[in-house]
Parts: C-alpha cells; sequence; structure tokens
C-alpha cells in the first residue's frame, strides 16, 4: 500500500470515529457540569501522583487541606493517589467535602479512598476533565508534581492572562522546588518580552499552611465565589 493509499485509508476511519465520540463528549461534559455545580465553592490541590504517604509534601497537603475545610472550602483534587489521596484525607479528616475528578489510564490511576463517594467523577478526556477544574475552583494550591501538575497550573494561567476567565488565587507550594522555574520565568520569559510584568502577579509562591490560607483570604475579601465562566 502506498502512502497515498494507506493516508485516505486511515483518515476516513478517523473521521468516523471522531463523529461518534462526540457524543461520548457531551454526556462527560453533562455529568460533570450537574455535579460540580451542586458542590459549592472548593479549591483544587494538585501535586505527584508519586508522592509517598511518609513524605513530608504528603503531610503538608493533608494540613493544608484541613485548612481549607476549616476555612469553610471543599477540596478537589484528581482523585488518584500521592498528593490527591493527602489533600482528600484532609478534607476528610475535617469533615468537608471532598472531590475526586478522576482520569481512566490503562496503567493508572485508581481513585483513593478518601473521595466522598457521591462526589467521584470519572473521565476518559483530559480535556474534560481540565475544563471541570477551570470552571469550579476558586482557587488552586499547587504542591510539587510532574508534567501533569505543571499541565493544569499553566491552562489556569494562560486563560487567565487572556482573560478568558476571571482570575483566581494560584499558590505554588514550597518555594525550594518552584524557585528554579520561576526564576526561568524571570529571566528568561520576562527579559524577552515574552511575557508582560503583570503576569508575574498571577501567582505567589509560599511554603507553609498558614500561608496559603492567608492568601486565600486576603484574595476573597474582594472578590466573591462564582463558577469561573
Amino acid at each position: 500500500m502506498s502512502l497515498s493509499e494507506n493516508k485516505t485509508k486511515n483518515w476516513n476511519e478517523v473521521k468516523a470515529n471522531d463523529s461518534w465520540a462526540l457524543f461520548k463528549i457531551m454526556g462527560e461534559f453533562v455529568n460533570g457540569y450537574e455535579k460540580m455545580s451542586a458542590i459549592g465553592p472548593c479549591i483544587s490541590v494538585f501535586g505527584s501522583a508519586r508522592t509517598a504517604p511518609d513524605h513530608p509534601q504528603y503531610k503538608l497537603a493533608v494540613e493544608i487541606s484541613e485548612a481549607i475545610v476549616e476555612s469553610g472550602l471543599g477540596v478537589i483534587t484528581g482523585g488518584g493517589p500521592g498528593i490527591m489521596e493527602a489533600a482528600n484525607k484532609g478534607a476528610r479528616n475535617a469533615g468537608g467535602t471532598s472531590v475526586g475528578l478522576n482520569i481512566n489510564l490503562p496503567f493508572e490511576q485508581k481513585h483513593n479512598e478518601f473521595i466522598d463517594q457521591d462526589k467521584l467523577m470519572n473521565f476518559e478526556y483530559f480535556f474534560v476533565r481540565k475544563v471541570m477544574f477551570i470552571k469550579y475552583s476558586q482557587g488552586f494550591v499547587v504542591m510539587p508534581g510532574g508534567l501533569g501538575t505543571l499541565d493544569e497550573l499553566f491552562e489556569a494561567l494562560t486563560l487567565i492572562q487572556t482573560e478568558k476567565i476571571k482570575r483566581f488565587p494560584i499558590l505554588l507550594v514550597g518555594k525550594e522546588f518552584w524557585s528554579g522555574m520561576v526564576g526561568w520565568i524571570k529571566d528568561v520569559l520576562l527579559k524577552e518580552n515574552k511575557i508582560n510584568p503583570d503576569d508575574l502577579d498571577l501567582v505567589r509562591v509560599v511554603d507553609t499552611k498558614d500561608e496559603v490560607i492567608e492568601c486565600l483570604e486576603e484574595f476573597y475579601k474582594k472578590e466573591y465565589f462564582r463558577p469561573n465562566f
């Protein structure tokens, strides 16, 4: 089979599959919107799925989430292990709302046990799941993590920068972990005029549970809770 014949055959198959996939995508959006709109204001906690329960970052995520719930908000995570599990555990410990937006993957991930039974959602599509985080989170608390954590962080920053959504607090927890990335943004992106100086104000870098709560309270003295678009 020539390259041209191969291209035509495969592309026609893709077009047919894409049309039917739309119904599944719509179903995920409808289900997500209906459930998330009924939950109320929450803060999303992101971070590595590889963080072990005996790691200081895991323990800090538990404490931060307990404090978020004690301040009157719920907690949303990606539903998996590591930092996600720690955040859901903290929300459960404090008797608050514990939401998990789990993603179905071929070799991982299984949802953690600390999610409220009626607030566990499973997604096939990363982009639908990210819309739920962006639309219904009243703030992002970003613990040390990998590519998935960075993806969620920069998605939010891009949408706020371009005014597609309203601004909300984005807090990077762990000055030692995040300082290299923040320094590169200042020393390279800003100096080469790839971003505006005001873009640097979209994130705050903190180290402690108390700093997280202080930043959230400071922001919401002037703002009110609502979906972001």
